[in-house]
């Protein structure tokens, strides 16, 4: 088991999950819907989460604003992940999933979060670094609140600098263009999904030999030491220098896409926090990520049917 001192997970624009059904989704109705569950959400917070349910620890620093924030403290408590609060003004958000029973659609509604201003920025980054699991791994993983600089990854790689803490981004839109375009200041590991690395690229990425081929490229440019690519139901590709893998993703039945990504992140932290290797690392992200969409709504994986689908999400090397 790790200890939670090796793994620390950021969310800035945390979120109250509430997820819920209804029988028809129609415009200009009341859609009315079953009893609502809530779940505590963001990246960050949803990796810390995962690595909970997979026998690991980490903790997760969170920004935490008005009632909502202390509802997502109290659901994280109920979890029993170690969180680190940080205090932001405004109300931390609410995102809503509905599930239309007679179609299986599902609607996802995704609020903004509050505002920050530079202040908030620096505090945050300074409260980052008093908790920084020394020679660890640092998870920033999510969407920026409004305010929130796109270059706040390269700013975070710098303030942690002296720690020797491995940094995980998994972030997307203009912040993962800025990481990509201007790497000063690289992660450790960049993970993004297969439509985000066809706008890098500024090209269709067709195959998985033409993903590996882009984020050989992006480790050859010092975008980061290892590039991770989604692939969805064809699974994930890592690539690091000298090396390059695919693990497939396992054959199941699939009921929500919510929190797969977030499990695979788990999964690959936790794997690599206890001494595995790079390829066994994606191995059994994509076991988690397998796991993760035969749940319902917002849940993510399940332990015991990540650690059986490991065997199912065969390892290829590709070069």
């Amino acid at each position: 088991m790790t200890a939670p001192s090796d793994i620390l997970t950021i969310t800035l624009n945390p979120t109250v999950d509430v997820s819920t059904s209804a029988r028809r989704v129609r415009t200009g109705h009341k859609v009315r819907c079953e009893v609502p569950l809530r779940a505590p959400g963001g990246g960050g917070v949803n990796v810390a989460r995962a690595i909970q349910i997979l026998g690991g620890e980490a903790r997760a620093f969170a920004a935490i604003g008005g009632h909502m924030g202390r509802i997502l403290l109290g659901l994280l408590e109920q979890e029993g992940v170690q969180v680190h609060p940080f205090e932001v003004q405004g109300e931390t958000r609410e995102s809503m999933a509905v599930i239309e029973r007679k179609s299986g659609r599902q609607y996802r509604f995704v609020m903004p979060g509050p505002r920050w201003d530079a202040t908030l920025v620096g505090a945050s980054l300074a409260q980052i670094y008093a908790v920084i699991p020394k020679d660890g791994y640092v998870v920033l993983s999510g969407s920026n609140p409004p305010g929130v600089p796109d270059d706040f990854p390269a700013r975070l790689r710098r303030e942690i600098a002296d720690s020797r803490a491995r940094l995980i981004v998994d972030t997307s839109t203009k912040a993962l263009r800025l990481l990509a375009n201007t790497p000063t200041d690289p992660p450790y590991l960049l993970r993004m999904d297969r439509p985000e690395a066809e706008g890098l690229a500024g090209r269709s990425l067709e195959t998985i030999a033409d993903l590996a081929e882009f984020a050989a490229i992006l480790v050859a440019r010092g975008v980061a030491q290892v590039i991770v690519m989604a692939l969805g139901s064809k699974g994930s590709v890592l690539v690091a220098k000298h090396q390059s893998w695919h693990a497939a993703a396992a054959e199941v039945p699939v009921r929500s896409k919510v929190g797969a990504g977030d499990s695979f992140v788990g999964a690959l932290t936790l794997a690599l926090a206890r001494g595995e290797t790079p390829q066994a690392a994606l191995q059994k992200g994509t076991a988690a990520a397998s796991a993760a969409v035969m749940t319902d709504a917002t849940q993510l994986c399940l332990r015991s049917e990540a650690e059986a689908l490991v065997a199912q999400c065969p390892l290829v090397q590709l070069g």
